[in-house]
């Protein structure tokens, strides 16, 4: 009798084999849900486990994009409504995240990407601010790109990009009218939290929820959605080549 673990490799061969890496998205977004229902699921003494376990998992699924030749991930780790949530709740999540992030000074998991954070970072702990701090200076190179979105929100990214590009063009143009006319998509996109990163081919989000949550709204406007059931911190590789091929499998319309 074959092992679950033989038909798993199986398996997983058998996706790897149906996907065309020319057809693979060159940026993709990870919205990691679940991990509160993984824990009363599994009986877990506390919300941290599952965090700890979900951030492994996040290790994992930026090999498995590295493999694949994704060259950008945009993983969201935190929205900035969660900042509103209790201390008690939001402290032990501060600190799985700060022992991620030192992990990652280190770990060679991220030897190929750049990081980079967005987000209001400025209103997390002091200590995670310092933790990002070092993070992005030793992470600073790479020939892919790994952005972390932090205290992060879609709809004030797009706030702070209007009030960023009008600012700009108040100092060059008195005129109201030509301010106006460089307000274009080429002149907002510039002023986004990260205007080097091309728009999002495919998001992922786990835990069976059928939303974006604001997540990256100018970016997400064409993107592919591939809404999982599974909660982050189960997620597989096997899961993450479904979408793959899911995501060969469309054809992509661009709002046509």
């Amino acid at each position: 009798m074959n092992s679950p673990k033989l038909i798993y490799s199986i398996y997983e061969n058998r996706l790897q084999k149906l996907i065309t890496k020319e057809d693979l998205p060159k940026h993709i977004g990870l919205i990691h849900d679940g991990h509160r229902r993984y824990a009363r699921k599994e009986g877990l003494l506390s919300y941290e486990v599952s965090y700890k376990i979900g951030m492994e998992r996040l290790k994992d699924c930026l090999l498995w994009c590295d493999e694949a030749g994704i060259g950008h991930v945009t993983s969201w780790l935190l929205s900035r409504e969660n900042l509103a949530r209790p201390n008690e709740e939001l402290g032990p999540y501060f600190e799985v995240l700060n022992e991620l992030f030192e992990e990652l000074i280190i770990d060679d998991v991220v030897d190929n990407f750049k990081i980079t954070f967005i987000g209001s970072t400025d209103l997390l702990p002091q200590k995670l601010q310092e933790t990002i701090e070092r993070l992005k200076e030793v992470r600073g190179g790479g020939q892919k790109s790994l952005t972390i979105a932090l205290g992060y929100g879609g709809r004030q990214e797009i706030l702070d990009a209007i009030k960023s590009l009008i600012d700009e063009n108040r100092n060059n143009e008195n005129d109201f009218d030509a301010l106006l006319e460089n307000v274009t998509d080429d002149q907002l996109r510039q002023h986004l939290y990260s205007p080097e990163s091309p728009d999002i081919d495919l998001i992922i989000r786990t835990s069976g929820e059928s939303r974006l949550s604001g997540f990256l709204l100018w970016q997400s406007a064409y993107s592919e959605v591939i809404f999982q059931d599974v909660y982050w911190p189960e997620f597989r590789k096997i899961d993450f080549l479904r979408c793959l091929r899911e995501y060969t499998q469309r054809e992509r319309r661009f709002g046509q």
